[in-house]
């Protein structure tokens, strides 16, 4: 029997996920979990083969529940879930130790292949994958200073109109921390703007023009 975990702050969210895979004989959602605390407890608890992330959940993302159970001895494949499509996004859930980076919009075509993906210990992605990932993107202008994943992800989410709070909400951090990653990438970029990142993120094809 494969055991599965799925997290997810929403109800509904984990039942429609567990009626999809255990439609699969021979697998089973052996837990669940609202946040990421609860989800690494329950790995732990479950040692489930496959666990199913979504990336914004309270108390810490999915990307860091991923960061935690890598420290485990588990042997536990992650799947990283999530409505953001963002190779800046794909690319942080890799360098966590995630296997598998799936798009919410893509669940019902791609998530039964996705698992069974991961339960032959090979990765899977949908959408935008790290081996799309332009690390030159991590490269700023002025002062010629790489940005992190995490302040490129800001910077992105800053030029598609989300404030400093609504970023705080989708990745999971406390509005210091959002507000840290932003003056580092100014500082970075030498930009003293708004529209200095936009400008930054146009030119770098994280976001359309």
């Amino acid at each position: 029997m494969k055991r599965l975990l799925i997290a997810d702050d929403h109800d509904a969210v984990r039942s429609g996920l567990r009626a999809v895979l255990e439609q699969r004989p021979g697998w089973e959602v052996v837990a669940e979990a609202s946040d990421g605390g609860k989800a690494i407890a329950a790995a732990i608890e479950s040692r489930p083969h496959v666990a199913i992330l979504d990336f914004s959940m309270p108390r810490m993302t999915g990307v860091e529940v991923a960061r935690r159970i890598r420290n485990y001895p588990l042997q536990t494949e992650v799947l990283i879930f999530t409505v953001h499509n963002s190779s800046l996004l794909a690319h942080e859930a890799f360098e966590a130790g995630a296997r598998a980076f799936l798009s919410k919009s893509d669940a019902n075509k791609l998530l039964l292949a996705a698992v069974e993906s991961l339960l032959l210990h090979r990765p899977f992605c949908s959408g935008v994958c790290p081996n799309e990932f332009d690390s030159r993107r991590l490269v700023g202008e002025g002062k010629n200073r790489p940005l992190t994943p995490r302040e490129q992800l800001v910077v992105k989410l800053v030029a598609e109109g989300y404030s400093n709070k609504n970023i705080s909400v989708v990745l999971n951090l406390s509005l210091k921390t959002t507000e840290a990653h932003r003056a580092a990438a100014m500082h970075k970029l030498d930009v003293n703007s708004t529209a200095g990142l936009v400008r930054y993120a146009v030119r770098a094809g994280l976001v359309d023009a």
